[in-house]
């Protein structure tokens, strides 16, 4: 069953693109999405809405005057440099086991994603 998608919600082929990469990247960083698994469904689920908006995963965790020209920087593209430098997640989607709000998953399917979501579309 997959659930439907609303309004303000990223298409279903992004969204399963920015889920799949944020599984993959947790994988093979030693991280884990935080205990709270809505966090990281609303994360997953704006950095999919700025794939399609913008061309690239921007964070969406934080106010840009120009998200474009954000974009063309490049440093708050996910996975951002202070995630790829210092394994550093403003976001809370990436978190290291010693971090207080890391649960246990490296998975999350589309249906707790926009069972999240879906509440706030």
């Amino acid at each position: 069953m997959t659930l439907e998608t609303g309004p303000q919600q990223a298409s279903e082929k992004s969204l399963e693109a920015m889920r799949q990469f944020s599984e993959t990247y947790a994988q093979r960083t030693g991280t884990y999405f935080c205990a709270d698994l809505s966090i990281t469904a609303v994360v997953i689920e704006g950095l999919a809405k700025h794939k399609e908006e913008l061309g690239s995963p921007l964070c969406p965790c934080r106010h840009y005057e120009d998200k474009e020209a954000e974009v063309k920087s490049a440093f708050w593209n996910c996975p951002c440099v202070p995630m790829r430098e210092r394994k550093e997640c403003h976001c809370m989607l990436f978190l290291t086991p010693d971090n207080d709000f890391a649960g246990d998953k490296q998975e999350i399917s589309i249906d707790e994603i926009r069972g999240t979501t879906n509440q706030y579309a």
